[in-house]
């Protein structure tokens, strides 16, 4: 009986690794399997990745199961892939060690990502579809978190690589890690002198009829705070709870409100300062005082103070309320009884 040529190939010993060899049959047979497990990882990839976009409440928990399949189906691939072509895993212990000393003082960088990208997919602190604000002020909505590096979209659709480790050991500003709206700022100026409740209820009328602004409940409420002096003008506050869609475009929320809070100035005859600077005449014709007033036929103060005396103004501080307001998201302080 003659002997097939093929069974011969199949059996022909490539290279000998101790007491395994490397046969072509079991090099092919290898490279199948790794080939059919890195398929089986796109499309398990690709089928979750649809389903994820369909449930949009379920997306982040969809994307820790799409990097878990992926990673699980190519590892298995890659093992049994070696273990088809012969190779004793348990023989090269002492190999995979000396060279993963190697590797890890040669690609720690990499490693360190590796690593602080599966710490993001299993502690959720930052994932996919949160807007989120770095360090260096860069801000966006995560898209993806990769193996090495997390994929960033700006407002300006741009994207942003940052390696995983940055997101893990630097200060992130997640804007929408418990799913709620945040209390945004907006400061404007007015003129010394003006009608503070008529700046209040203007600004805050126009901040209302912003299409984004939260409705007000027991805690969060849209307020106009006095908060200084400046050197040519009065220095306010609009406080305001915007919708959770807005709060992912800080920089349009800044625009919309100024934008109302100049138009609600300007329609109630609210003056907006410039810079300017006040000149005192000490003398006028040699004369000082009550003299050079006289001489331009002027009414003295004391005159002008007597006509038209108005009843004290009472104004609502909202931020004065503020203090005095509990926020129920704070615990309550233990209090022990006395011995």
């Amino acid at each position: 009986m003659t002997d097939n040529p093929l069974q011969r190939l199949d059996a022909l010993e490539l290279v000998k690794l101790g007491k395994s060899a490397i046969t072509v049959g079991g090099l092919g047979a290898g490279i199948v399997i790794v080939i059919a497990a890195l398929l089986a990882a796109r499309l398990a990839a690709a089928g979750l990745r649809r389903l994820r976009a369909r449930a949009a409440d379920s997306g982040p928990s969809l994307y820790v199961v799409e990097k878990l399949t992926t990673y699980g189906l190519v590892l298995v691939g890659l093992l049994a892939g070696l273990s088809t072509m012969g190779i004793d895993l348990t023989s090269l212990t002492v190999f995979a060690g000396a060279v993963g000393v190697g590797v890890g003082l040669g690609l720690q960088g990499v490693i360190k990502d590796f690593a602080s990208g599966v710490s993001l997919v299993f502690e959720r602190l930052v994932a996919v579809g949160d807007f989120v604000e770095l360090s260096n002020g860069a801000r966006g909505v995560v898209h993806e978190i990769g193996p090495r590096a997390t994929r960033i979209r700006t407002n300006d659709a741009t994207d942003v690589i940052v390696p995983n480790s940055v997101l893990v050991n630097d200060q992130v500003i997640n804007w929408t890690l418990r799913g709620t709206t945040r209390r945004i700022r907006v400061p404007f100026v007015t003129a010394f002198g003006v009608d503070k409740e008529l700046v209040r209820e203007a600004v805050l009328r126009a901040a209302r009829s912003v299409p984004f602004t939260s409705a007000d409940d027991a805690v969060r409420r849209t307020q106009v705070w006095l908060v200084g002096y400046g050197e040519h003008a009065l220095k306010f506050e609009l406080i305001v709870w915007p919708t959770v869609e807005a709060v992912r475009r800080p920089a349009a929320i800044f625009a919309a409100y100024t934008w109302a809070i100049d138009d609600a100035l300007r329609e109630a005859g609210i003056e907006i300062p410039y810079p300017q600077r006040d000149v005192r005449l000490r003398g006028l014709f040699g004369e000082e005082g009550e003299d050079a007033r006289a001489a331009l036929r002027l009414e003295p103060k004391a005159a002008r103070k007597g006509r038209g005396k108005a009843g004290p103004h009472v104004s609502q501080n909202d931020a004065a309320d503020e203090l005095g307001r509990e926020d129920p998201d704070d615990a309550p302080p233990s209090r022990t009884p006395p011995p």
